[in-house]
């Protein structure tokens, strides 16, 4: 019997090792090259584009940058950002090509278990929908029978929108083009009546438009997406490093530490706090990392709540009310587990 005890511990020894010897794989190769890479929606505003200087913003750029402080303890020249279509970026991810995705991409059993992928925490809760030229007239989607439709291949939006034209008995005409910039130069172009994605999307492609006041959402969410950040299995220290770097910016916003406040922070008392900025080590040596990565978050690129009011918040053109992406205390969706 203490053999047989002796023999089980040795064993455990050596799983453990092993994960400590084999889990860092993707962290060292970023931590070798000096950057990681990105893999992104290129033309969706508010989420991931370039501006007219060619710098990269949106709500996932963000947490691109989250993870990239994580890591470097900065993101200046720490990112290459890798724009993917929607048919590309999970071959992308498989083969190597990036390091992670942060590109509005939406959870679903198939694309953990098939696709090889793992999904870390959403970084914004979403539906789809429709989006009309309002000179058509249509005020619901029930109204769309015989509409043609502009969408995007290899997504879980043509699935959900041909389910949904099935069931309510309508006939529908897809358009589909694979590049979202052009999807959206079909559909202001006219080429078809209306054109369906996560509301999130839509709202960021009128934003973009010329003439945003000339279209509308119609109210109808036909589905639920969770957009989170996806990277590949088998590395289970980086899937850690990049799920709590998105976690960061949620439990900075609900421990209320801001950009602004994060250095007047170091001195607070609750441990809770110390604990999350490093203040109390532990939770960097987890994780392989420097003690204070969640303060050099919040540092530089701020908390939850500041990346969605600067991206997408109703003050922005993207005008996004926070919704099911407020706090679990307001009554949304975000909650982060403890850092301890």
């Amino acid at each position: 019997m203490k053999l047989f005890k002796s023999l089980i511990v040795l064993f455990a020894l050596i799983l453990a090792t092993a994960g400590l010897t084999f889990g860092g794989e993707t962290l060292d190769k970023v931590k070798k090259e000096g950057f990681i890479k990105i893999g992104v929606n290129g033309g969706v505003h508010g989420f991931s584009a370039p501006d007219s200087n060619g710098v990269w913003k949106g709500l996932d750029v963000d947490t691109a940058r989250a993870i990239a402080v994580a890591v470097f303890g900065d993101y200046m020249n720490r990112i290459r950002y890798v724009p993917l279509t929607a048919v590309q970026r999970f071959t992308a991810l498989q083969s190597g090509e990036v390091d992670v995705l942060t590109r509005n991409a939406t959870q679903t059993l198939s694309r953990d278990t098939a696709l090889g992928l793992d999904f870390v925490t959403v970084n914004y809760y979403d539906g789809q929908g429709f989006m009309v030229d309002k000179a058509l007239g249509v005020s619901k989607a029930s109204e769309l029978g015989g509409a043609t439709v502009c969408v995007l291949p290899g997504t879980t939006t043509e699935l959900n929108a041909a389910d949904f034209f099935r069931t309510k008995n309508m006939t529908w005409k897809p358009v589909v083009i694979e590049n979202t910039t052009e999807l959206s130069k079909a559909f202001f172009a006219g080429r078809c009546d209306v054109i369906t994605s996560d509301i999130s999307q839509l709202a960021g492609i009128r934003a973009g438009s010329a003439n945003p006041g000339k279209y509308k959402i119609l109210p109808d969410v036909i589905s639920k997406e969770p957009l989170a950040p996806a990277v590949r299995h088998g590395d289970n220290q980086w899937k850690d490093i990049v799920n709590y770097a998105v976690l960061a910016l949620i439990n900075a916003e609900e421990l209320g530490i801001t950009s602004q406040n994060v250095d007047q922070m170091l001195e607070s008392k609750d441990p809770k706090v110390q604990r999350f900025l490093g203040v109390i080590p532990g939770n960097g040596k987890a994780l392989g990392l420097e003690e204070n990565w969640a303060y050099r978050i919040v540092k530089l690129v701020g908390n939850y709540g500041e990346v969605f009011e600067r991206n997408v918040g109703p003050n922005t053109t993207v005008g996004l009310e926070r919704g099911l992406n407020a706090l679990w205390t307001n009554g949304g969706l975000m909650y982060s587990p403890p850092f301890k």
